[in-house]
């Protein structure tokens, strides 16, 4: 009992001294329980804009007991109206013709998309339960062509996810484990350019990131998930070299500040998985608080993501995508600097 309790009691110390199983253990869990809170917090009242176009008498009359849930933009356009919709700047369009009324909803945010049918539906159950018989109707319908599911809007997200992670942890680990075996100082004392080992690097990520783009989808495309790719498709890849570049400075910045390849990894992961997050890889930002949305303007990832999705499936021309091309590319060629800044050969 007593060997139990001393070595009980040294595994603690151990424990609580090393600082990096002390973060990852507790600091890190709870990091992400601040974001998941931050993120839905106020989730269940946040106001979704949707177009009225034209007269809507049975919206009009219920619009004083919407303010909490839904802003009402007015406009007489219909096919502007379901141009916003489908580029996600608003959820719906409502029309009403008679006493029909049609809604257009976006695929994007499936959540969003549903708890507005879902609003619409309770206030024509509303009007009709003024008289009798019932005679308000509603439709629902896609804004998007009928054959986009939920792998059109996964499949681009994902995608920039993996793009980044595979940039960023393949940077840092290849810096780390080359001045660990002191390869990086030899390679300075060879007769190579520094150019070209850099330049080397690069090719073999780019590279690899093609490949990731490749199997994404093709596996997407199979019968069973059904991807559809718009035709500006193709401006995704020069989107997907600049994420590489950015991605592997960001690899790089981590790769100097790690003394192991275990950190590296650490502070790799540490970057780019919040990010993912914040960036609406995984989960869309429409129902987050203002204040996160603003904040994942400052993430080059949201910005990949952003110009993947109007590309590869929001059908938007390939001009679109260049100012997400030069805001990634601004922030891999400042993140590079750094790089640059704290790049060593050797161990310290």
């Amino acid at each position: 009992m007593t060997a139990f309790q001393s070595l009980s009691r040294a595994m603690l110390f151990g424990y609580l001294r090393d600082k990096s199983a002390l973060f990852f253990s507790i600091l890190f869990p709870l990091m992400f329980l601040v974001l998941f809170g931050g993120v839905f917090t106020g989730s269940g009242v946040s106001k979704s804009q949707v177009v009225q176009v034209g007269a809507v008498p049975v919206l009009d009359r219920a619009a004083g007991e919407l303010g909490d849930v839904l802003e009402i933009k007015k406009s007489n356009d219909l096919a502007a109206a379901q141009d916003e919709v489908k580029k996600g700047d608003s959820v719906a369009v409502v029309t009403q013709q008679g006493d029909a009324l049609r809604l257009y909803f976006s695929a994007a945010d499936q959540v969003r998309a549903a708890t507005v049918q879902g609003v619409f539906r309770q206030i024509v159950t509303q009007a009709n339960s003024v008289g009798v018989p019932q005679k308000y109707t509603l439709a629902t319908q896609q804004a998007e062509d009928d054959s986009l599911e939920v792998i059109q809007y996964v499949t681009p997200g994902l995608l920039s996810w993996a793009i980044a992670m595979g940039a960023a942890f393949g940077a840092a680990a290849t810096l780390v484990t080359w001045r660990e075996k002191r390869i990086l100082r030899r390679l300075r004392l060879a007769p190579v350019g520094t150019g070209s080992i850099v330049g080397a690097r690069v090719l073999v990520s780019v590279v690899i990131a093609l490949i990731q783009m490749a199997i994404f989808l093709s596996v997407a495309s199979l019968p069973f998930f059904g991807l559809q790719l718009a035709d500006a498709w193709w401006m995704a890849i020069p989107l997907i070299i600049a994420g590489t570049l950015t991605f592997m400075a960001i690899g790089m910045v981590a790769g100097g500040l790690a003394k192991s390849a275990e950190a590296a990894a650490g502070i790799s992961n540490l970057i780019v998985l919040p990010m993912a997050f914040l960036s609406g890889s995984f989960i869309p930002l429409d129902s987050a608080p203002g204040w996160l949305q603003t904040l994942s303007n400052v993430f080059p990832l949201k910005h990949l993501n952003q110009g993947m999705v109007d590309v590869m499936v929001r059908g938007q021309g390939a001009l679109t995508a260049l100012p997400e091309l030069g805001i990634v590319l601004a922030f891999g060629l400042v993140i590079g600097l750094i790089a640059v800044k704290i790049f060593r050969w050797d161990s310290i």
